[in-house]
């Protein structure tokens, strides 16, 4: 039984008339009566009760017709469906991302996306950046959100957004008085920061730009995650450079200030290579537009502003 031949017997049940059938849906007449035919052999009963007059149905005629009407509007939606799901409207997406992209740009991308597709389900989960990349190759999560860099080479990367380094400090510290800091003015203080076997590209890069300025950091105290770094600044143990979406911890006896030439940390999207589907590019897409260009820098927003003086 095919599709056409649905067709074929709700125009001859809507009409009632074999000739103004056969024209709306553009066949001959012959050809539409063979089709119902066809179609009463395969199901083994009359459909139709034909005379010079005006073709009606029998009573499994009328039967055959609500089910024939269910199926072809079955079969328009499953074919509409999936033509959206082609085009990325429909559809279940996972997405991996690091601690502290929900205080970044993660809230609004997804905010749009789930606006201008609202039949696309969005799982959010928090990993790592070695739990995202072995989460991607197990098919777990569909895109991970990390940091530079990705060293397993069956993954695919898409730089999104850049992210600077601010000074994380005491609210009574004397240099919670400027409104812009530069490092050098950090080079005799206390530092606390992770250990660099837990974020080591993260270490090496700050340690590096403390280098450039003639110093190292003097690190007194470590810990593993962010909150409690931040804890750390509060109580006056040191002072932290995180990455300025971290502001949005709102974390109570700490202020934060720029840094002139702060490096810029890589924000980046990766996934399998070579299975960018459509789903992944419109959220692509969407981060795209709501993070703007990729070398731009985003304004990180100072929970505490020094007034002007």
């Amino acid at each position: 039984m095919e599709l056409r031949h649905l067709r074929h017997f709700i125009a001859l049940a809507e009409e009632g008339h074999f000739g103004r059938a056969a024209e709306r849906v553009f066949v001959v007449q012959q050809a539409l009566s063979s089709s119902i035919r066809r179609l009463e052999e395969e199901v083994g009963a009359e459909l139709v009760e034909r005379s010079t007059r005006r073709v009606e149905l029998t009573p499994a005629g009328r039967e055959f017709l609500s089910g024939a009407r269910e199926t072809l509007a079955l079969a328009e939606r499953t074919v509409e469906r999936t033509r959206r799901a082609a085009r990325g409207e429909v559809g279940h997406l996972t997405v991996g991302f690091v601690g502290g992209l929900v205080f970044g740009g993660l809230p609004d991308i997804v905010r749009v996306f789930k606006e201008r597709f609202p039949e696309v389900g969005v799982e959010l989960r928090e990993l790592s950046a070695q739990e995202q990349e072995a989460a991607l190759r197990s098919g777990q999560i569909s895109l991970g959100l990390l940091l530079l860099p990705v060293r397993d080479p069956s993954l695919e990367a898409r730089p999104l957004w850049r992210e600077p380094l601010v000074a994380a400090l005491p609210a009574s510290h004397p240099l919670a008085a400027h409104a812009e800091l530069d490092i050098h003015d950090l080079s005799s203080e206390d530092f606390v920061f992770f250990p660099r076997s837990q974020r080591a590209t993260y270490f090496d890069q700050v340690m590096r730009w403390c280098a450039e300025a003639g110093f190292a950091p003097r690190v007194v105290q470590e810990a593993l995650e962010v909150p409690t770094l931040l804890s750390l600044v509060s109580a006056g143990v040191g002072i932290f450079l995180p990455i300025s979406f971290f502001q949005g911890l709102g974390m109570s006896g700490v202020v934060y200030r720029p840094l002139t030439g702060a490096p810029l940390v890589d924000i980046v999207a990766v996934w399998p290579r070579g299975q960018q589907d459509a789903l992944l590019t419109a959220f692509l897409d969407v981060a795209s537009e709501v993070l703007g260009p990729v070398g731009q820098a985003r304004n990180p927003a100072t929970t505490d502003p020094v007034k002007q003086r």
